[in-house]
């Protein structure tokens, strides 16, 4: 869109690049730099300095905390936790180009820190507040972390979030020089033409708390998490190759948690990119462990959102797991896109998915 991408410096320094322009497809926001500053007792000059990533969390955390039913005002002085999966500062890089725009407002405007912190300052929660960037599994890993917080007693209640806003094109360059930005503008998970991801924006809130005391408090209940875990690739083929041992042990270790046989699972939220490499990985590994004591001719449904609403990178994983949310809640699960003939490098007709 005209009011937040730079298409005249699209084109990319790598003279070696096969993909010399940048594409302009993506998931954008419809006016993104609009907000009600008064609502939440800011000043409007603030705004002018606040990062677009921040102004869409304080949104959505009143849409989630208003869908739960909950009242901020009495939440008040509670150590509810707030942990945000942020990782861009598009924004503050626009501001950094032009020397007058910095102001007192500028630092805390665009620390990925005070994303979470402004949360709790607004609501006056007292909790933990931490923001989290482990790149694409951030607002997965705040979750993990926001259970282990509820589960210790640090938190009565935990906002966990996830935010993305795409306002320069350098990004998209680079990872367009990389090979993992589709040049069709369609995120093809686990397909044979998967040629990359969308790049997205989007902010997404969930509010979780202990299921005892949700039950006591007759909240409505979307889904219940089971268990978490989370581990690292340690040395694969590349920097940013992802490891199959490693995803298998990872599996096979949050089922253990959960005290879930993987036979018995009928869905999982994939990662599905929409690249070649990833995708086989992610397959292979999912077939490996789900396999374990599944029935005979019993399938696992896999999808993922990135299909439908593209990659949202640091906010990814709230969406895929406000999405599996939204399925068990509605008792049906949305289709995944673009899906023709599977990925050549796994016979998926041979392996418990489907």
């Amino acid at each position: 869109p005209p009011d937040h991408w730079f298409l005249d410096s699209c084109s990319t320094s790598d003279p070696t690049s096969e993909n010399p322009q940048v594409t302009p497809w993506g998931g954008f926001l419809e006016r993104v730099d609009q907000f009600d500053p008064q609502f939440f007792g800011i000043a409007p000059r603030e705004v002018i300095s606040m990062d677009p990533q921040q102004r869409l969390l304080l949104e959505v955390a009143w849409e989630a905390l208003e869908d739960a039913g909950l009242i901020p005002q009495q939440l008040a002085g509670t150590p509810t936790g707030v942990f945000v999966g942020i990782s861009s500062s598009d924004y503050y890089a626009l501001l950094m180009a032009d020397s007058h725009a910095t102001d007192a407002y500028t630092v805390t405007g665009n620390t990925n820190c005070i994303a979470a912190n402004r949360i709790s300052y607004v609501f006056n929660f007292k909790g933990l507040s931490l923001a989290l960037d482990t790149a694409c599994s951030s607002s997965l890993v705040a979750v993990h972390l926001a259970c282990q917080s509820l589960h210790r007693g640090e938190s009565c209640m935990a906002l966990i979030a996830g935010a993305n806003v795409i306002l320069l094109p350098q990004v998209t360059a680079s990872l367009t020089n990389a090979g993992v930005i589709s040049t069709t503008g369609r995120c093809k998970a686990f397909d044979a033409q998967a040629d990359g991801f969308v790049r997205s924006e989007g902010a997404g809130v969930v509010v979780l708390k202990l299921l005892s005391q949700a039950l006591a408090d007759g909240d409505p209940i979307y889904a219940v998490i089971r268990g978490s875990a989370i581990n690292q690739d340690g040395r694969s083929n590349g920097l940013t190759a992802p490891n199959l041992q490693a995803q298998e042990a990872l599996l096979r270790q949050v089922y253990q948690r959960a005290g879930i046989s993987p036979g018995s699972v009928q869905y999982v939220e994939a990662q599905g990119t929409g690249t070649s490499l990833g995708d086989a990985i992610e397959l292979e590994a999912l077939a490996t462990v789900l396999a374990a004591d599944r029935p005979l001719g019993d399938h696992c449904r896999i999808g993922s959102v990135k299909t439908n609403i593209g990659h949202l990178e640091a906010a990814s994983g709230i969406a895929g797991l406000i999405k599996v949310a939204l399925s068990l809640k509605h008792g049906q699960i949305p289709p995944s896109l673009h899906f023709q003939q599977p990925n050549p490098y796994v016979a998926l007709d041979k392996l418990p998915l489907r």
